[in-house]
């Protein structure tokens, strides 16, 4: 397999990209180099013809067919180990002699991304900002913090298939505006309805679908959004020092998701624009999407792997802006511990508050306390759990949205009729006499 590798012209070590500088270093001698300097490099690397390191040997069994088509070899130029990765890996580094390399023949006859943005973050900061992860979390077990173990952590550009994208729309809601009242016998509620109509459109700009079938859907969308406007145009020299994927799910087979995430959006974004009404109800609505386009892009990721209690969590970092998730596990003892206090104050409060401002009987008292108690301990508990958990899909893209796009050309509420229900209220009961 060809492979491509970056050499320090001034000690012959292995140089890679330094998310600090910016630039092309090596680790040996600290020299440094621009990226367009490289950008020749790259045509002349690529043609270069190389020593072929393989070797033919019988022993062991081969590899099938299936487990072959999925896998891929290469020898390192630095030390002579051959390699074996599957066939969506494009950049990696030599496990015995550390060299950076770049995998030309996995790359080659795959779409060339349109862009790639640059780590802003290094190993070490991710590092950090795994132990950051774990503060403020009241639920999390106290042993994680110190028996969790790192087994990998890596830094990886990750294929992203970017669609943009015009979506006009056509909705029409049911609003219903009501007024109360009461005489001695009856309360009464009355009922506009209204006919809404809201016709307009907007756009959508650089809404990712991740292209690789390894990667966690919900982990990326967690770590969304990347800073587009520095975007570099993609050299192969970005990918030394990190491990790189290219797709291996189409933009195709990304626009159904992509498509549904910018139909949730135009939903949201219309329905905010109908207000005033005590409740409304969606009763028609029509979505186009047009000129639409995609852009394959290349972005940065830290993903760290880590076992507690013989179980594996992954987390991860977005490598441009330093976002960082990762579900935790959860102390059940500390649930219920947090939920009985929260709840116990909950019901002193509600307790004396019933007491003192309802003039209630002991009785309504503590049934009020007890209520109030058990409703600010789920609260209080639930909102806690929901800290461990900071990972989820994505079902919209308000992120996307290019600003000052959301435009209304017909924007209508027209009163159809009214309508009164009327209640007969109970009557108290008497006394009866003996």
């Amino acid at each position: 397999m060809a492979i491509q590798e970056y050499k320090c012209p001034c000690c012959a070590g292995a140089i890679e990209f330094n998310s600090t500088v910016g630039k092309m270093k090596c680790p040996y001698c600290d020299s440094e180099f621009e990226m367009d300097s490289l950008k020749e490099l790259d045509d002349v690397l690529a043609n270069e013809i190389v020593d072929n390191m393989d070797w033919n040997t019988s022993a062991g069994e081969d590899f099938n067919d299936a487990e072959a088509n999925g896998m891929s070899a290469y020898s390192c130029q630095s030390c002579g180990a051959q390699i074996l990765t599957d066939k969506t890996t494009a950049a990696s580094s030599c496990p015995f002699c550390g060299n950076q390399i770049i995998m030309m023949n996995n790359l080659a006859g795959a779409l060339k991304p349109d862009l790639l943005i640059p780590f802003k973050f290094n190993k070490e900061q991710a590092k950090e900002a795994l132990k950051k992860h774990f503060e403020g979390k009241k639920l999390l077990p106290s042993s994680f913090k110190d028996q969790n173990h790192i087994d990998e952590i890596s830094g990886v550009y990750v294929p992203f298939w970017l669609f943009n994208s015009k979506a006009s729309a056509d909705f029409r809601y049911k609003g219903i505006k009501e007024k109360r009242w009461s005489d001695d016998d009856y309360d009464y509620i009355e009922k506009s309805y209204y006919s809404v109509i809201r016709r307009g459109g907007l756009e959508f700009a650089n809404v990712p679908c991740d292209a690789s079938q390894k990667m966690d859907d919900a982990l990326m969308d967690s770590l969304e959004p990347y800073d587009y406007s520095q975007a570099v145009d993609f050299q192969t020299a970005y990918l030394a020092g990190y491990l790189a994927d290219k797709y291996d799910v189409t933009a195709e087979d990304s626009t159904e998701r992509a498509n549904n995430r910018i139909r949730r959006s135009t939903e949201i974004e219309f329905r905010k624009t109908v207000t005033g009404y005590d409740s409304v109800e969606t009763q028609n609505k029509n979505i186009n999407l047009e000129n639409g386009t995609t852009r394959y892009a290349q972005l940065p990721m830290w993903i760290l792997n880590t076992t507690w209690n013989n179980e594996k969590y992954v987390f991860g970092m977005n490598g441009q802006t330093g976002k960082f998730v990762g579900n935790l596990p959860m102390d059940k003892g500390k649930f219920w511990k947090y939920f009985a206090i929260i709840g116990l104050i909950g019901a002193a409060i509600g307790g004396l508050g019933s007491f003192f401002l309802l003039d209630s009987g002991m009785g309504a008292v503590i049934g009020i306390a007890v209520v109030i108690g058990l409703l600010a301990g789920f609260i209080g508990t639930l909102s806690m759990r929901s800290e461990l958990k900071s990972v989820r899909i994505a079902d919209a893209a308000q992120n996307f949205i290019k600003q000052g796009s959301f435009k209304l050309n017909d924007s209508r509420d027209i009163y159809m009729y009214r309508k009164v229900e009327r209640r007969a209220k109970p009557k108290p009961q008497q006394d009866s006499q003996s």
